[in-house]
């Protein structure tokens, strides 16, 4: 387990233990996390005691403080759990806990400490009003061993996060949820996709929906879990194989109309769609790009819409969205990015676009070989920036079209500045009129490592995507997704 940040710089201490002397070191570290609503144990420290003879020694108690957060009262419980040499946390064994939360805590128990690692972890639950503009914020000042108290060197603590895990596991009796996707409507109600994946948490073909949830006090509260594309039984074959996923959603900001893109698989049973869709244009053949529309702010939606027949050629043998969020041009041009795989079978990133309000869709060419999922800007009227998810690993590709996708010219930022574990990403632009920084800027997320889908990070650039500098960055969640 990988620690950012450790406040206790191993204390030392001889201490009375029957007729002799345990020697033992304490430590405390913080991993850096969101602390979620919704999330039964979110842990926000992790208490290391390494006992260095070999000798058992017992804890007697643990002291906490939440000096440093915004308000104790979001907190609803606090547990703190023994793994015993594990580095990994469970909540099986309790070592002590309160239904409340406080300025300050001591837990008095009695547990047994092994020679060597023992390990312990604060937990806690928010409640579900809690302010998710607040911060939380953990520290250990003291620990007591065989009767004698041990006290960190350093008792500050970094504020964590509030967020809210707004999809569980088990939710609505789904098994997973995957593929995210937000947007900010122009009535400020907040819409966030994602699949349904009510069986498993592999991709299509399986029992996969498109699922909406919509927050109306800019994420404070959300409102139940809408089911807004679902193809049902068609074709004479069931659910599980008519599977329709990977959403993203558009916003058209001169009529306010929200779309929802979707990829419709049928048939072909326990195959991925990725793998299995052919050339042609029918559903028997290949996979079909699917539309949704709402004219209510998400309140309801349209039944899906095949627009198959206008963007994909038939000798490709997949064509889809790019997952996340698409985009509204200054001249009113909806642009939805996108991906195919030609007639060898080569993936690529390219764009549709409407210049109609969606009721006519055209795509571009590719815009670079072997890029799938990606995410578009505008970065100055009529330019777009494409960012893609590119299969050759280590960092994102990223280009250029000023013609709508006819054309397209590598970004000098392409293949170096971006590092990624090729993986979803997400990029959108933040023009200088709705920020304080009275520039236009970028802000790009995703998990920042080559290799490895962790330390989901936030990147802001003030240069069009050329740099994104270290201090411009927010490490949100240093986890494995």
């Amino acid at each position: 387990m990988k620690h950012i940040l450790t406040y206790a710089a191993l204390v030392c201490l001889l201490v009375s233990c029957g007729h002799s002397k345990v020697k033992f070191e304490t430590s405390v570290s913080q991993k850096t996390a969101p602390v979620l609503i919704g999330k039964d144990n979110n842990v926000v420290l992790r208490i290391h005691i390494n006992i260095e003879e070999n000798k058992e020694s017992v804890l007697q108690s643990i002291k906490l403080s939440t000096q440093g957060a915004t308000d104790w009262q979001d907190i609803e419980t606090t547990g703190i759990y023994y793994t015993g040499y594990s580095d990994i946390f469970q909540d099986h064994v309790l070592f002590g806990s309160t239904q409340s939360g406080a300025a300050a805590y001591k837990f008095k128990a009695e547990q047994t400490l092994k020679p060597g690692d023992n390990y312990f972890w604060v937990s806690v639950k928010l409640k579900p009003e809690a302010n998710i503009l607040h911060k939380i914020a953990f520290t250990c000042p003291e620990i007591r061993i065989n009767g004698t108290s041990a006290v960190p060197v350093d008792s500050t603590s970094r504020p964590l996060r509030i967020g809210h895990a707004l999809r569980n596991k088990g939710d609505d009796g789904s098994v997973a949820f995957r593929i995210p996707g937000l947007i900010t409507t122009s009535r400020g109600t907040l819409v966030a996709i994602y699949d349904i994946r009510w069986r498993n948490s592999r991709d299509l073909q399986d029992d996969v929906d498109v699922g909406v949830s919509r927050s109306m006090d800019k994420g404070q509260t959300w409102l139940p879990m809408q089911k807004v594309m679902d193809m049902g039984e068609w074709g004479g074959l069931p659910q599980d194989q008519n599977g329709i996923g990977d959403p993203s959603i558009l916003m058209d900001e001169q009529t306010g109309r929200l779309w929802i893109a979707g990829l419709w698989a049928h048939g072909k049973p326990g195959t991925a769609t990725w793998n299995s869709s052919g050339p042609g244009m029918t559903p028997f053949e290949t996979g079909q790009f699917m539309l949704a529309y709402s004219d209510d702010d998400g309140a309801t939606w349209s039944a899906p819409i095949n627009i198959t027949p206008q963007i994909k050629k038939p000798e490709w043998h997949l064509f889809f969205q790019g997952p996340g969020m698409g985009i509204t041009m200054k001249d009113g041009t909806s642009i939805f990015p996108a991906q195919f795989k030609d007639k060898d079978k080569m993936p690529h990133s390219t764009v549709i676009f409407s210049k109609d309000h969606g009721q006519t869709w055209q795509v571009g060419t590719g815009a670079r070989s072997n890029t799938t999922e990606a995410q578009v800007v505008e970065v100055e009227p009529g330019v777009l920036m494409l960012n893609m998810r590119d299969n050759r690993g280590g960092s994102r590709a990223v280009s250029i079209t000023r013609d709508l996708g006819k054309t397209w010219e590598e970004h000098p930022s392409s293949r170096s500045a971006l590092r990624e574990p090729v993986c979803m990403a997400s990029l959108i632009k933040v023009d200088a009129s709705r920020n304080s920084t009275g520039r236009d800027l970028l802000l790009f997320s995703n998990p920042d490592s080559e290799k490895e889908r962790h330390n989901m990070t936030i990147k802001t650039g003030f240069d069009r995507g050329l740099t994104w500098p270290k201090e411009n960055q927010v490490l949100l969640d240093e986890g494995y997704g």
